[in-house]
């Protein structure tokens, strides 16, 4: 068994910052489900502009309001407007996760969805792993233009 990725939110910004809230990550409805986030799964959160890394869990926020809250202690790992990066994951097998084929939503300023983006995994002709990163459509995307 090995941990993957199963959902991911790719540079939300962070709305808002809660340090007297019981603990947590507040992240709109809309784009959890979307992203297949679920209530109270444990998510891991990386900074983007500051470098911090923290685990907390998820609570759904209000759908539509592109909300983004960092609660409790992990208010003090964020500013407001930081861009994170917000990953689930789960432990399977390569046969689970590519049967998962991972979502990935990346975000415009206001948490408005850029992009729809699929993480396929499969076995190439040689029987070895391999993977392919896709648009939502099945569109292949090229790895270059997403590392730089």
């Amino acid at each position: 068994m090995q941990q993957y990725v199963r959902a991911k939110l790719h540079g939300i910004r962070v709305t808002g910052a809660d340090l007297n809230y019981h603990g947590s990550i507040t992240i709109d409805a809309e784009l959890c489900r979307e992203a297949g986030l679920e209530p109270l799964e444990f998510v891991e959160i990386w900074n983007k502009m500051s470098g911090a890394r923290i685990s907390t869990y998820v609570i759904y926020g209000v759908p539509g309001s592109r909300c983004c809250i960092l609660n409790g202690a992990a208010a003090r790992t964020c500013q407001v407007g930081d861009e994170v990066i917000i990953a689930s994951s789960e432990w399977g097998s390569a046969d689970d996760v590519i049967a998962r084929c991972p979502k990935v939503l990346t975000f415009k300023p206001g948490n408005q969805i850029d992009e729809r983006i699929v993480y396929r995994v499969f076995r190439n002709a040689a029987g070895e792993l391999d993977m392919a990163i896709e648009t939502d459509a099945g569109a292949p995307l090229d790895v270059r233009d997403l590392v730089g």
